[in-house]
C-alpha cells in the first residue's frame, strides 16, 4: 500500500506524462505546433472540448479516443487524490493540535521551554534525555516544524502573552526557560509569567552581562549568561581539566546505578531537625553533596553535624531507591 503523498505523486506523474503523450501526438499525427497540440490536448482532457483544431482523420480520431479514455482517468483520480489530502491534511492537522492541547492539560509539573533556537534545542534535548515533561514555545513557522519534527509538545504562540502561557499549563507548571534570543524578549516573558504564577520558578537565558540584573528585577530565580558561562568554563578546562571533566559527569545527571538529585526538607518528609550525617545513615551508597539553606547561601560537603531546616534543599548523589527513601514523606 503506498502512503496518499505517495499515491499522489504518482497520479501526478501519470497525468503529466499523459499531457505529454498527447501533445506529441497531435504534434506528429496532426502536424500541429506545440502551443496548439498543447492546447487540444488540454480542450481534450479537461472534456471542455471547444472544437478541433483541424478536421481529424481516421488515426487522429482514434488517437483522440485513446487519449479521453486513459487521460480522463488519470486527470480525475489526480483531481481527487488532490482534494482528499488537502481535506485529510487539514483533519490530521486538527487532530494532531486537539490531541496534544490534550495531553498538555493532563501534565503536571512540567516545564515549559520558551524558545526553541540553538539554546532552545540543546535545552530541550537534555529534558528529553532526562525523561522530564516539558512544552516549548516559539512564534515562528520553522522553529515550530523543527520541534514537531522531535516529536516534542510545541504551541506556535507568544511566549510574553499570558494566553499563551496558560495553553501551555504555566499555574500547573514547575519552572519556566526563557530561552528566546532577545533579552527584551526573555524579560517580557519573566515578568508574564510571574504575574500569572508567582510560585513557577523561572530561569532565564541573558545575553549581555548588563541585563542580568534587569531579568532579576523582572522576576527571574535564575539567569544565565552564556558568555560569562562559556568563559568560566574554558577557564575551568585549562587550569583544572579533571575538576571540569568532573562538572560534564555531575551534569549528566545519572551516573550507572546512581543518580544526582535534589529535594527540598519540609513538613511532608520530616527532615528538619536531623543532622546530616543521620539523613544518610541508613543509605547504602549516598553522598550529601551539598546544601542550600533557606538563607540562600550554598554549603559545600557539608559536616555530618549539621542541622537541617525547614526549606533547605538538599543535594545528593545516591541510588534511585535510597533517593527515593530519603524524600518519602513521613507516614
Amino acid at each position: 500500500m503506498l502512503r496518499p503523498s505517495a499515491r499522489l505523486q504518482l497520479a501526478l506523474t501519470i497525468f503529466v506524462s499523459v499531457v505529454v503523450t498527447g501533445t506529441a501526438g497531435y504534434m506528429l499525427l496532426a502536424g500541429m505546433s506545440f502551443v496548439d497540440a498543447l492546447y487540444q490536448t488540454v480542450t481534450t482532457l479537461s472534456t471542455v472540448g471547444f472544437r478541433e483544431l483541424k478536421p481529424f482523420d481516421t488515426t487522429e480520431k482514434l488517437f483522440t479516443v485513446l487519449l479521453i479514455l486513459t487521460g480522463v482517468g488519470s486527470a480525475l483520480y489526480t483531481l481527487t487524490l488532490i482534494v482528499q489530502e488537502t481535506l485529510e491534511g487539514d483533519i490530521r492537522s486538527r487532530f494532531y493540535l486537539r490531541r496534544m492541547q490534550m495531553q498538555i492539560e493532563e501534565m503536571k509539573d512540567h516545564y515549559i521551554l520558551c524558545g526553541f533556537g540553538r539554546v532552545g534545542q540543546e535545552i530541550a534535548r537534555e529534558l528529553c534525555e532526562r525523561g522530564v515533561d516539558f512544552v516549548v514555545i516559539d512564534q515562528t513557522a520553522e522553529a515550530v516544524e523543527r520541534a514537531r519534527a522531535f516529536n516534542y509538545r510545541v504551541i506556535e504562540g507568544d511566549a510574553s502573552d499570558d494566553r499563551t502561557l496558560n495553553l501551555a499549563g504555566l499555574m500547573r507548571a514547575r519552572c519556566l526557560l526563557a530561552a528566546s534570543d532577545s533579552d527584551a524578549g526573555n524579560t517580557y516573558i519573566t515578568l508574564t509569567a510571574k504575574s500569572v504564577n508567582p510560585a513557577c520558578f523561572i530561569v532565564a537565558r541573558a545575553a549581555l552581562p548588563h541585563n542580568e540584573e534587569k531579568l532579576r528585577l523582572a522576576g527571574a530565580d535564575r539567569v544565565i549568561s552564556l558568555y560569562s558561562m562559556g568563559g568560566r568554563r574554558m577557564v575551568l578546562s585549562a587550569l583544572q581539566p579533571l575538576a571540569a571533566d568532573f562538572m560534564d559527569t555531575l551534569a549528566a545527571g545519572r551516573h550507572g546505578d546512581l543518580l544526582l538529585a535534589e529535594f527540598e526538607v519540609n513538613a511532608q518528609n520530616g527532615l528538619a531537625g536531623k543532622t546530616c550525617g543521620a539523613l544518610i545513615e541508613g543509605a547504602t551508597n549516598a553522598t550529601l553533596l551539598g546544601i542550600r539553606h533557606r538563607s540562600g547561601t550554598l554549603e559545600v560537603g557539608p559536616r555530618n553535624d549539621t542541622v537541617l531546616h525547614e526549606g533547605d534543599i538538599v543535594i545528593v548523589l545516591a541510588e534511585e531507591s535510597d533517593i527515593a527513601d530519603l524524600s518519602a514523606p513521613v507516614v
